[in-house]
This record gives C-alpha cells, structure tokens and sequence, in this order.
C-alpha cells in the first residue's frame, strides 16, 4: 500500500511532547497520508517541549470511537504526562493492543513504549525508549536496545524527538509493506 493512500491514527492527551505528534503528522501529511488524532475528549490538548507548555492541537475523535480495523497504522507520541495518563485509559490500551493483534503497524517513541508495555504487546520483542524507561521495557519482557528506530515485526520504537525522521520512515516502510504484515509471526513464535 502506499503511504498516500494510507489512513494513520494517533493517539494523545495532554502532555504529548511537541515534535513526536506534529513532526510524523507532518511528514505523513506531506506523503498524502490521511492523519486522524484521537483522545480521551475532544477539548484541545496541550503539547510541551520538555516541561514547557506549547501549541495545542484540537483531536478529530474520541479513542472511544477509533477502531483498528478503520486505520492502516497507530502512532503514540511520547511525553511523560501523555502516556502515563493513557496508559490507564482502557479504551485507549485495548485499542492498541488491537492494532498489534492486527498485524498493523504501531509506532511508540520516548515514554509511548509504556503504552505497549501496558497493552502487553513488548515480550519477546525488541525495541527502544527514552533511557529513563528502559528497565519498565525490559521488565517487561523486550530485548533493549539504544537506536533511532527499532522495528520488530509490526512495531516500531523509538528514543526521542531527534529521531522523529528515522521513525516516522520506518513506519511509512511498515505500511508500504503491508501485504507482508498480514503474515508476520507473533512474538515467541518459531518460524516454520
């Protein structure tokens, strides 16, 4: 498929750290990608550079609504306030745990990895993060590395807001190879 004629979905609250939401929404946006933002309400959230509040975006959906099956690809921007206040959103964490499920491709960079350790989705994987949350990913059961961008089957993680190209690459690379995806092998499972 090609990123052109793609659907993303992104998912954030207050807190998201600035460039991890509009840096990949641009660069997708430029692609001709359609870019829907989902969060827990439809009141503008607060994006911040590090501790210091910035532009604010108004979401298009409540996660409530967002379905997998409606999207080509899920990216979670980091932030500490952002993922830590989605994490205990239910909706919001079956809802990526739906996506992985799916085959689709899921992008979390900096603290987003918390997300898909609270999904369940990371054992047996390996992936990235902000150095700060690298013992959670461990724990939780993920081989750690430190790269820009780490792919395992149909996720993709990441560190910080200067890696935000190489991420938002390896993504549009999951969805352009989409027929693929359908055949991936889930975590622990032997190939054949």
């Amino acid at each position: 498929m090609l990123i052109s004629e793609s659907r993303i979905l992104i998912v954030a609250t207050d807190g998201f750290e600035e460039w991890e939401l509009f840096g990949p929404r641009e660069l997708l946006l430029k692609r001709g990608a359609e870019v829907v933002l989902a969060s827990p309400t439809l009141d503008p959230i607060q994006g911040h550079v590090h501790d210091d509040p910035r532009r604010t975006i108004r979401p298009d959906m409540l996660v409530d609504d967002a379905r997998a099956e409606d999207f080509d690809a899920l990216i979670l921007p980091g932030g500490v306030r952002n993922p830590d206040q989605l994490r205990m959103n239910v909706k919001a964490v079956q809802l990526i745990r739906s996506f992985v499920e799916a085959g689709k491709p899921v992008g979390a960079i900096c603290h987003a990895p918390w997300l898909l350790i609270e999904a369940d989705v990371l054992r047996g994987r390996t992936a990235t993060s902000w150095p700060s949350i690298r013992t959670d990913v461990r724990n939780a059961g993920a081989t750690v590395v430190d790269e820009a961008a780490v792919t395992d089957a149909n996720i993709v993680t990441s560190r910080k807001p200067e890696d935000v190209e190489e991420f938002t690459r390896a993504i549009i690379d999951l969805v352009e190879d989409q027929p693929a995806i359908a055949e991936i092998r889930q975590p622990n499972e032997q190939p054949a």
